[in-house]
């Protein structure tokens, strides 16, 4: 469908109520009378071809002051590879002068990283980080099963509920700081072995 052509007094009306979001005020710019300005910028914003050159306008805006997403990965390239140009004033021996500075270290990391959060899948480092939490997830899991185990066993061979609980926050501790757990002598042959010698 061909879009209808506006009048002078509607593109007046469009660019003033884009400009304003004021309707009342749109319309008494685009010429009409003080007293039924409210109800023209009503009656106006109600027609569908108003309508849609007010969105038109309004996108057309957007797109020319908003940055798309490749415009940003674009420029995060640019201070990467040091192309960008920062331009700064300094004081120069005949006054202020400005001078076109390369990007730092520090903000070709800062866009080095930006670019990385975009493609994580790429992110070897991200990928190792991973895989090693999962490890400890799994060695945490065995070392716990384990734990269990050994509460479990100390519970058949006779010991109470209480000893058992014992031995095995004394297992658990020794597991968290890195040093040997206690073992129950008449669940553990090798340990009353050690006793003897």
């Amino acid at each position: 469908m061909a879009k209808r052509k506006l009048t002078a007094k509607q593109r007046k009306f469009v660019d003033k109520y884009v400009e304003t979001g004021n309707a009342k005020e749109a319309a008494i710019e685009a010429g009409y009378s003080i007293n039924t300005a409210k109800q023209m910028g009503t009656e106006n914003l109600s027609k569908p071809v108003l309508k849609e050159a007010i969105e038109d306008r309004m996108a057309e805006m957007a797109s020319n002051t908003i940055a798309s997403a490749k415009e940003v990965l674009e420029y995060y390239t640019k201070v990467i590879r040091g192309t960008a140009r920062e331009t700064v004033v300094v004081d120069g021996i005949n006054g202020p002068k400005q001078v076109d500075n390369p990007p730092t270290i520090k903000d070709r990391l800062a866009a080095g990283k930006e670019l990385l959060k975009r493609y994580p899948e790429n992110d070897q480092l991200l990928k190792a980080q991973i895989a090693k939490l999962k490890a400890d997830a799994r060695k945490s899991k065995a070392e716990a099963d384990i734990s269990e185990a050994k509460a479990k066993q100390w519970l058949e061979n006779g010991d109470t509920v209480e000893d058992a609980i014992s031995r095995y926050l004394d297992l658990l501790g020794g597991a968290i700081d890195g040093t040997k757990p206690a073992v129950h002598p008449e669940t553990d042959s090798g340990a009353a072995d050690s006793d003897k010698s």
